[in-house]
Parts: C-alpha cells; structure tokens; sequence
C-alpha cells in the first residue's frame, strides 16, 4: 500500500496540492499534518510510522515535508527499512528505496552521515585531550577550594558537626562527611 504524508508549517497554509499530487501517484491512505518541521514531536508521522507494514511505501511530496535535516531522513528512511517498506519522493526522483539507483543513493547518504558522525566524535576527542592537557577540567566545578576543605577538617577535628560546617560553606552533609573520611 502507497501511503502518503503531507505536512504544512503553519496553519494558515494549505495542504491541498500536496494531497492531489499524492492521491495522482496512488496513495490509498494519507496522514496530514500542520506543523513546523523543527517540531521533535510530530503525531501523525509517529502515527503513520507506527502502522506501516512490510512492503508499503511512504509517499511525501518533497523531502523537506518529511525531514528536518539528512540526519532525520536517514533515521526515517532506516525506520522503515527495519519495517522492511519503502520510501519514495515525488519532488527528488533520487530518493526512492524502490529502485535500486534510490536505494544505493540512500545508503551511501547514510554512509556519509556516519563517516560525518565519526569525524565528529573524532574531533570532540582530540579537543578534549587537548584541553585536559592544558589543565581544563571538565565536569562540575568544585564546591570547595582546598584550603576550605582544610578548614572544614580541622574545624571538624575542633568537633564541630557535619550539619553545623554543611550549612556553614553551602554545601551537603555528605559532603563534610565524604571529607572527614579521605
């Protein structure tokens, strides 16, 4: 079964062409939705995911109607492979997981996309070694110095209580505790 989704931004626009073109190219089941494409949360694309079948295809008219970015497509286009359907966009021949041209080009996109996520990570690594080299910290800061932390030992020494000193330098009694037994 062809099943197509059609989306608008706003509600001021109309979704009208958008369900012709799709119901011209055989869509016997069409979801339709107004709102913004940068919206995580879309119901009826969650709805129409959720019920597709093995050998359905999913009908947009053009890409952006479907995805945000080539990250959300291929985590689409990798949704339904799992479901073992199609994907097909009218507006961008290309992108068609029922041919085999439209399926080699979606998984070298993915390849790229992956290559690009590892690059990525790859370079998140490096800065943060580099930065730890140069003596950056990551993390939370620290509640207190270390001449705080020598005060709060020698005060507890003294016998003041953990709740006394926690209140005192703004911090948990756990913390107090986790001191006074380094």
């Amino acid at each position: 079964m062809k099943i197509g989704y059609a989306r608008v931004s706003t509600n001021d626009q109309n979704l009208d062409s958008q369900i012709s073109l799709l119901i011209e190219n055989g869509c016997e089941k069409i979801f339709e939705e107004k709102i913004s494409g940068a919206k995580k949360s879309r119901p009826e694309l969650k709805k129409l995911l959720n019920q597709l079948r093995k050998d359905d295809t999913l009908v947009v008219c053009k890409l952006d109607r479907l995805a945000r970015s080539t990250h959300h497509l291929l985590e689409i286009v990798e949704t339904l492979r799992e479901k073992k359907a199609a994907f097909c966009s009218l507006g961008e021949p290309w992108a068609d997981t029922t041919s085999h041209a439209g399926k080699m080009i979606m998984t070298v996109f993915a390849g790229i996309a992956e290559f690009e996520r590892d690059l990525i990570r790859e370079r998140t690594s490096v800065g943060r070694e580099a930065a730890m080299k140069r003596g950056i910290r990551f993390g939370r800061p620290r509640k207190l110095s270390p001449e705080q932390k020598e005060l709060i030992l020698k005060l507890r020494e003294e016998g003041k209580s953990a709740t006394e000193l926690a209140k005192t330098f703004n911090v948990d009694r756990s913390t107090i505790y986790r001191l006074s037994n380094v």
